[in-house]
């Protein structure tokens, strides 16, 4: 890459602006700051500095939302060999999930290269709705909806924090309880309906904050837009 190319991606400036950093010899290149404007470097290998700090250049911060397909982990690798969340998506992309969903649950999942940004969503203080749909065998019962509200002690003493719950639909032989949930341990609602005697036989996350998964399909994604992030901190 060019080094006025460098430069100017690093945010120093217009092309002919950084040129004249260079001319002046304030750029340094591996400890040198005397060399022709035609110079290349390999921003990978090669220390460039001004004002004795360190340049890198600035990445363009990119914000997606998958359907994830069940039989897929959310991870960034895998010793076992199997499917992750980042197998759908160019091997390019420096990006990593926000958060995470188990292997057999499906449904909307964020990925990023924002660090903040996850801390935003994923620290327990931000408390940002996530909904979920629970497909159970057997209708939970109106108290265990109520204790759902509440708060249930799933393990070791610990009690979730209430919970937004709407009445079950019947589907056939199936029960389909909407849950939103404030908080985010590992495998949460399917412990929260596990402690009241009911197995989850489905589970798919359709929202984090007013971000709906809307009609993706499994296994699809889309880069979201400022308008669709701002809904997940409504």
């Amino acid at each position: 890459m060019r080094i006025n190319t460098f430069l100017a991606r690093c945010g120093l400036g217009s092309r002919r602006k950084v040129e004249n950093l260079i001319i002046n010899k304030e750029i340094f290149i591996n400890g040198n700051n005397n060399f022709p404007l035609s110079t290349d470097i390999d921003p990978k290998i090669d220390k460039v500095k001004y004002k004795d700090e360190l340049l890198q250049l600035k990445q363009k911060k990119l914000y997606f939302m998958l359907n994830k397909p069940k039989l897929c982990i959310t991870a960034l690798s895998d010793d076992r060999g199997r499917r992750t969340v980042l197998d759908y998506f160019d091997k390019s992309l420096s990006i990593f999930p926000v958060g995470r969903l188990d292997y057999n649950t499906e449904g909307l999942l964020l990925l990023t290269n924002d660090g903040e940004f996850c801390n935003n969503i994923t620290h327990p203080s931000k408390k940002i709705g996530k909904t979920y749909l629970v497909t159970t065998s057997k209708l939970v019962k109106p108290h265990d909806l109520v204790k759902l509200r509440n708060g249930v002690v799933i393990e070791d003493d610990i009690k979730t924090l209430p919970a937004n719950v709407s009445n079950p639909k019947i589907d056939g032989e199936k029960y389909i309880t909407k849950i939103e949930i404030f908080e985010g341990r590992n495998r949460q609602v399917r412990k929260m309906f596990d402690a009241l005697g009911y197995k989850v036989i489905n589970l798919k996350r359709i929202s984090i904050g007013k971000l709906e998964l809307g009609n993706l399909k499994p296994g699809k994604f889309k880069e979201l837009t400022s308008e669709e992030i701002k809904k997940i901190f409504e």
